[in-house]
């Protein structure tokens, strides 16, 4: 049973591991369930069979009731109910995987304790940094407020997964206790350089400019205004794609750049291998899923060199790290790229074959080996 904090129809990287995660065990014959927070009944009527309880999927997947984030609508919060726990009861799952867990998380964390189930807790977002971005009222007691939380959801898992080893050492010097690492994978398929349309590129650079594009929520801690030098570089036309609570600030930020909203599945996959280039400023991403799904579709890269970037881009290989708060550095980089064909075209080969080597069907074969490992372990815990 995966108990998720965000699932389809949102567009994030809690999702999309759930749902990649999700494929992945059905494919190896193993029978998951997710329970996640409902979505509003409009997007329930348009997108699901509708009910609690769905299978659009191919899988059970338990809605249970939520609420919006205030000045946050697109996030959901779980409301306190037995929906995990009856769950459970039905089901009886070998293993409860928690991701990213911190509202339902926890919930379910207690249910599977209750039920005597191990349960496999995966960190996938820098709540620390959250706190200090939506909450500054609170001061340096946020971070430790969020810490704090993350200890005691996690306190109770066979093991915690950690998606890089930046996130692996903060989480050991916070004092979670057995820390693993297990990366995100990435659909080499569905993003490939192959898809690259020339008539989609005439469209967003009419003027035959080299497009650096990014892709990711427009939220505060995402930091994209970062990228109005970017966007001012000449013969350079930055494309955005997404949408969230801070797309009218960047829009008039950001004037001589492109945004198209929200993208998927082919859409996207046309789009990333359309561009010349990607960039990423958020210096909080515990992984960085968008950057492995451009190097997939042979991108060069260019993030900030803090946290799940330092396990994905190799700099003057695979693209470039530029250290985080430095002023002028993602101009430098880009102006780089924008120079020199030669170079975007070795970057992006090197990405795309680094990218290779991590398909979710490797990447999942792991995670079921923590399965077992947790199942393992708890039972020796037990007998101990």
């Amino acid at each position: 049973m995966i108990v998720s904090e965000s699932f389809a129809p949102q567009l994030n990287g809690v999702a999309h591991s759930v749902l990649r995660t999700a494929e992945h065990l059905v494919a190896r014959g193993h029978t998951p369930v997710v329970v996640a927070p409902a979505v509003p009944a409009e997007q329930a009527a348009r997108r699901y069979a509708g009910g609690r309880r769905e299978r659009a999927y191919g899988y059970e997947v338990v809605r249970v009731p939520s609420v919006p984030l205030p000045g946050y609508p697109e996030v959901r919060i779980a409301l306190p109910g037995r929906g995990v726990a009856d769950a459970i009861e039905r089901h009886r799952p070998h293993v409860v995987h928690l991701a990213s867990p911190f509202a339902l998380g926890a919930v379910g964390a207690a249910a599977a304790d209750r039920a005597g189930i191990p349960s496999v807790a995966v960190y996938q977002t820098d709540l620390a940094s959250y706190a200090r971005t939506y909450l500054p009222v609170l001061g340096a007691a946020g971070p430790r407020l969020a810490w704090w939380r993350l200890r005691r959801v996690h306190a109770g898992a066979a093991r915690t997964l950690a998606p890089s080893r930046a996130s692996l050492r903060a989480l050991v010097a916070h004092g979670i206790p057995r820390v693993h690492l297990w990366p995100r994978g990435v659909d080499c398929a569905r993003f490939h350089p192959g898809h690259r349309d020339e008539t989609l590129r005439r469209r967003l650079g009419r003027h035959g400019e080299v497009l650096v594009g990014y892709v990711g929520r427009l939220a505060p801690e995402k930091q994209v205004d970062r990228l109005a030098e970017v966007s001012r570089i000449p013969g350079v036309r930055l494309v955005v794609v997404g949408d969230g609570p801070s797309r009218a600030r960047l829009e008039a930020v950001l004037p001589d750049a492109v945004f198209l909203g929200r993208r998927s599945g082919h859409e996207l996959a046309r789009l990333y291998a359309s561009f010349d280039a990607f960039v990423h400023a958020g210096p909080f991403e515990t992984f960085g899923q968008t950057l492995q799904e451009a190097m997939a579709s042979g991108l060069p890269v260019v993030a900030p060199a803090a946290g799940g970037p330092l396990d994905l881009v190799r700099p003057g290989h695979t693209g470039f790290l530029v250290p985080p708060g430095a002023g002028g550095g993602f101009r430098e980089a880009v102006e780089s790229l924008a120079r020199s064909g030669e170079l975007r075209a070795a970057f992006g080969r090197a990405g795309r074959a680094a990218a290779t080597e991590r398909s979710w069907e490797t990447v999942g074969d792991r995670l079921v080996e923590h399965y077992r490992f947790a199942r393992t372990e708890a039972a020796g815990t037990l007998r101990r």
